[in-house]
């Protein structure tokens, strides 16, 4: 016959690891440990305008008004005859679109070509790094990297399941990432190449375990 006690705290354990999984269910993560997905070894383009960035605007109807600006850090530009207009939080499609609008009135022509010269993205480095926080960049940059920047690893750090939390299609994904062979210069599995950072990453840095 079993003993009541232990089936009481079976219970209780049971009920407490259903709780503990709905509520990492409920958050909409999911923690993917390599091989590393094949667009993570590419560089991703911005998706979105954002201050800092430098943007070309081509004027096909008035070419003497072709001009590069800088995203200001209230997320405007000053554009020829329409004035301030805000580009930041706007795809470059959509930017373009709203150019093009504001300027159907001023010109024959309105077709404004928009392009980005030079996109700023940010990350966020977290845990067992020596300069952890905000870390801004506007040329395509691995995890590998971004810890050099945060001032590389404290000496009880570890290159050993470091975290990168990226949203996926509406879902946070965490990617379990082991560094020590591209640290070594090596690269064997699960890894199969570079692990770039996107826009908005967050980087957990563990501490290793002895």
């Amino acid at each position: 016959m079993k003993n009541p006690i232990f089936c009481q705290a079976l219970v209780i354990r049971l009920a407490a690891a259903m709780a503990i999984g709905a509520t990492l269910f409920s958050t909409g993560c999911e923690t993917v440990v390599g091989p590393y997905p094949k667009e993570a070894m590419v560089p991703s383009p911005r998706v979105r305008l954002a201050p800092g960035d430098i943007v070309r605007l081509t004027f096909a109807g008035a070419p003497e008004w072709n001009q590069s600006q800088t995203i200001r850090a209230d997320g405007r530009l000053s554009l020829p005859q329409v004035g301030e207009v805000r580009a930041a939080g706007r795809t470059l499609p959509q930017f373009q679109s709203e150019v093009e609008g504001l300027y159907e009135s001023e010109l024959t022509n309105p077709n404004v070509l928009v392009t980005l010269e030079n996109g700023v993205m940010s990350v966020f480095v977290e845990g067992a790094v020596n300069k952890p926080g905000k870390i801004t960049f506007n040329r395509p940059m691995t995890v590998l990297q971004v810890i050099g920047e945060a001032g590389g690893l404290t000496p009880f750090g570890s290159f050993k399941k470091v975290r990168l939390v990226r949203l996926e299609g509406g879902q946070n994904r965490v990617h379990v990432l082991d560094l020590r062979s591209a640290v070594r210069g090596t690269i064997e599995p699960p890894a199969t190449g570079p692990f770039y950072v996107r826009d908005g990453d967050v980087i957990s840095v563990p501490q290793s375990a002895f």
